[in-house]
């Protein structure tokens, strides 16, 4: 019996099939007239389980249902903070985001810097939270594509979307950092058209389309992505910053959005993600696209405890933005260039209080559900938590149950 007869006969026998932790919870609400059928479940009891939780992701990602859900997206963490055990907020935060319900899990892309260091490639990241994870999403946020081969990217990612039973998406950006195209020096120059390229490879070779290229004798040959995905379409975003042409770029592709408030205030992102959704459907898209939204996190009991645990770690991390700091020195008329000690704790005060009243989730649970619920309200579909930026692991791990009472919260808004 194919397994969607099996979940119709099961619905009429009141057999209720459900996905609790993880795995496929199975309640007999009443003797079944059909006696095989129980034998049927259990014999295709991994199909079962895997379609139920094709279901359950296709309903947490809820394209145009207005539900906005939440992630965790890691971007920060220091490389110097400890020898061993550098990936236990990844890994552990990643394990209580599977078991709860979370949307994804986002990893980056970053190079030759101690901040941010424990990432340079997101798809190792991706495969080692496969391995221990069951429903959340695994994403990339992002994709250096001009750093890259977009034909190993595929691969890559086709290995970690078998390895997570179809569970990867993608966030594709050109980069900024000159040092960083050591690895592809000549790309510098034209990474934004390099970028744009690429995606369009990567996405053909998901589909299983072959590309030309030149073999180590000179010929040109067909090659494909192999092994095969399990997604027959590869979810892909366009990270976007502050610049309106790119969120109208993201449009015209039909790919999803992956965006941030730094530098930028919800009402300007609004306005953004309202041309966005223009261009979108103005290229011929029936769906509104997916709006995701970075957002720095830490959710508390109380007021005091958020000020006390994330206030000076918050100010260390964003002292490592020198282009933040310069931004935000000159709207309170400070010289970036020749910023004294106390000028720079001014700055950063000033800065910690901004970030905290207007473009963070930083309190209980209670206090920051206005704030989500405005960013729903602008048309955000996901927000990305950023949970690493500076406060000791033991605390971001003990606090994700505060984070989760607000997620509760937020899908219900």
């Amino acid at each position: 019996m194919a397994v969607d007869k099996i979940l119709e006969r099961c619905a009429e026998e009141n057999i209720a099939l459900t996905i609790e932790n993880g795995e496929l919870s199975v309640k007999v609400l009443a003797p079944p007239k059909d006696k095989s059928l129980l034998l049927d479940v259990k014999r295709l009891r991994s199909e079962i389980e895997r379609a139920l939780l094709d279901a359950q992701r296709t309903a947490a990602q809820g394209e145009g249902e207005g539900r906005t859900t939440m992630s965790l997206f890691y971007f920060s963490s220091d490389e110097g903070v400890a020898d061993r055990n550098k990936y236990r907020l990844l890994l552990e935060g990643a394990q209580f985001a599977d078991r709860n319900g979370f949307e994804a899990v986002w990893t980056p892309e970053r190079h030759f810097a101690q901040f941010g260091g424990l990432y340079p490639n997101p798809s190792l990241m991706a495969s080692a939270l496969a391995t221990i994870t069951r429903n959340v999403a695994l994403r990339a946020g992002s994709v250096v594509l001009p750093l890259n081969d977009p034909l190993r990217v595929a691969e890559e990612w086709a290995v970690v979307d078998n390895l997570s039973d179809g569970r990867v998406g993608m966030a594709f950006a050109s980069g900024w950092q000159p040092n960083d195209f050591v690895l592809a020096p000549d790309n510098y120059a034209t990474r934004h058209q390099f970028m744009y390229d690429g995606i369009e490879q990567i996405r053909g070779l998901w589909r299983g389309q072959p590309v030309t290229r030149r073999n180590g004798v000179g010929e040109q040959i067909q090659v494909n992505c192999l092994p095969r995905p399990i997604q027959r379409e590869l979810p892909v975003w366009i990270t976007a910053a502050t610049s309106p042409q790119t969120f109208e770029s993201a449009g015209k592709i039909g790919a999803n959005v992956l965006s941030h408030l730094t530098g930028q205030t919800p009402e300007a992102l609004a306005e953004k993600i309202k041309l966005y959704r223009e261009t979108r459907a103005a290229a011929g898209y029936t769906t509104p696209g997916r709006v995701t939204v970075m957002i720095h996190t830490f959710i508390s009991a109380d007021q005091d405890t958020v000020m006390k645990v994330a206030k000076e770690p918050f100010k260390r991390y964003l002292s490592q933005s020198i282009g933040l700091l310069s931004n935000l020195a000159a709207q309170v008329g400070i010289d970036a260039e020749r910023i004294s000690s106390a000028d720079m704790e001014t700055l950063l005060e000033h800065a910690f209080h901004r970030y905290h009243r207007t473009s963070a989730l930083l309190g209980t649970p209670e206090s920051t559900l206005e704030f989500a619920a405005r960013l729903r309200a602008i048309g955000v579909d996901e927000i990305a938590c950023l949970v690493d930026f500076g406060i000791d692991t033991d605390t971001v791990l003990d606090n994700l149950p505060y984070l989760n009472e607000l997620k509760n919260a937020v899908a219900v808004l």
